[in-house]
């Protein structure tokens, strides 16, 4: 019997690595107590980049993303994108031992990451200033979504109610319909991207002066950013913008159209390439000089009907002649896809972005890379993220020196979680 069920893609091997170049961030050792996205996220480019990213999480349940469908396996598909190339560290951070521990790998860090809530890592005595005080040279970073002072500073913050205060929300979806949230986590995501951007500036930094910092990033920043020029637009005029759909209020014709066996969208922002359209594309020059629609602002004055003229062109032709025409034209104009015709593209298949690379108790796993192709200190060749806890004997043998006997009383005092003090508890056979 055939499976209606999806089947999973199969992915090649990513490109390897010339060993012979190192990664940009060889050497740098980053100590990571973050969890869900915005900072995992931006960690898990600083492993891409080839630091060593250690993620210390609960022994007991790890972080709250492990949790989260769907699953390959036992792992969770959303923790494994966004936490690949890292060694995981299992602790119980309610423990006195446990605390310690953490604080002496923290002490040993070029870069001590955060994104708990606010007050947490001072009450695990694990804040800035406790960690400048062993490592004086350390880049400590505070993520969180409204800052850590001020009046949310103790709000919790997640992505869909981020996009709603920052306005993005009221940008998005039909003029006539409800607001529309971004489906994927936009402003985590654009966070993780501003994290790491500061954590490069500040590596660079130290290097110049050889000083560590305090750098504090947060999601409401981040999320007034992504208004683009619409939040200027507010500050010069007083007003704000509203949704406008798939059209542009700056440019016409810009939108979805419906072809005969699909639909497309079409980006026509300048005079030259509305002019390329008409003749090359519609086959209608008459346009080009019609008062209605020979210059940006009658377009935009028109722009229904403009549309209404485009539309009746192009739904009864298939959707891959007129894209072919409009990219031999010079049309900026592309196919709506869904994701898994996204990631099938020719494009995608052609930059290397997808790959199944190794994973330590599945085999293999699918990935995304990053956008970044660098010559002369190429991405580290991508790991799977770490089952929980799965580098934590590894790390303290490596990073504190201890010794089998040591890792066995840190276990019995329970600095490595409940099942491991359970273990070290029971009588041994022959006792």
């Amino acid at each position: 019997m055939v499976s209606d069920r999806p089947q999973r893609p199969s992915l090649p091997p990513p490109v390897a690595r010339d060993p012979s170049r190192p990664t940009a961030l060889d050497g740098v050792r980053v100590v990571d107590f973050t969890h869900f996205i915005a900072g995992p996220y931006a960690t898990m480019m600083l492993a891409d980049f080839g630091a060593d990213v250690i993620k210390i999480e609960s022994a007991e349940d790890g972080d709250g993303f492990r949790n989260y469908p769907p699953y390959l396996g036992d792992e969770s598909v959303p923790y494994l994108w966004a936490n690949r190339g890292k060694r995981s560290v299992g602790l119980d951070l309610k423990s006195a031992a446990g605390r310690e521990i953490a604080l002496q790998l923290a002490a040993s860090a070029d870069i001590v990451i955060e994104n708990f809530s606010t007050g947490v890592m001072q009450r695990l005595g694990l804040d800035y200033e406790a960690v400048r005080a062993r490592n004086p040279e350390v880049i400590y970073c505070s993520v969180s979504s409204y800052g850590r002072h001020g009046p949310f500073a103790n709000r919790i913050g997640f992505d869909p109610v981020v996009q709603a205060e920052s306005g993005f929300m009221a940008m998005n979806g039909f003029p006539e319909r409800e607001p529309v949230r971004a489906g994927p986590s936009m402003m985590d995501i654009s966070t993780a991207l501003m994290t790491c951007n500061a954590l490069l500036a500040a590596v660079v930094a130290r290097q110049r002066t050889g000083q560590g910092q305090y750098i504090e990033t947060t999601m409401i920043e981040t999320a007034i950013n992504l208004l683009g020029n619409f939040s200027l637009a507010y500050l010069a005029t007083g007003e704000s913008p509203s949704r406008f759909g798939n059209v542009q209020t700056t440019a016409a014709p810009v939108g979805t159209f419906e072809a005969k066996d699909g639909q497309i969208y079409l980006a026509c922002a300048n005079d030259r390439t509305f002019q390329r359209l008409a003749t090359e594309v519609l086959g209608m020059p008459e346009l080009v000089s019609d008062p209605r629609f020979a210059g940006s602002a009658a377009r935009r004055e028109n722009r229904q009907t403009l549309m209404d003229k485009i539309a009746e062109v192009f739904r009864d032709q298939p959707r891959t002649q007129l894209l072919a025409r409009m990219h031999e034209a010079g049309v900026p104009a592309g196919a709506v896809r869904s994701v898994g015709e996204a990631l099938n593209g020719p494009e995608i298949a052609h930059l290397g972005l997808l790959s199944e690379i190794p994973h330590r108790s599945l085999g293999t796993v699918p990935n995304v890379g990053l956008p970044i192709h660098m010559s002369g200190t190429p991405l580290a060749d991508p790991v799977g993220a770490p089952p929980l806890g799965a580098d934590t004997d590894q790390v303290l043998r490596d990073l504190l020196g201890l010794s089998d006997s040591q890792l066995a009383e840190l276990a019995a005092q329970g600095a490595l979680g409940a099942a491991r003090r359970a273990s070290h508890s029971e009588p041994q056979s022959g006792s």
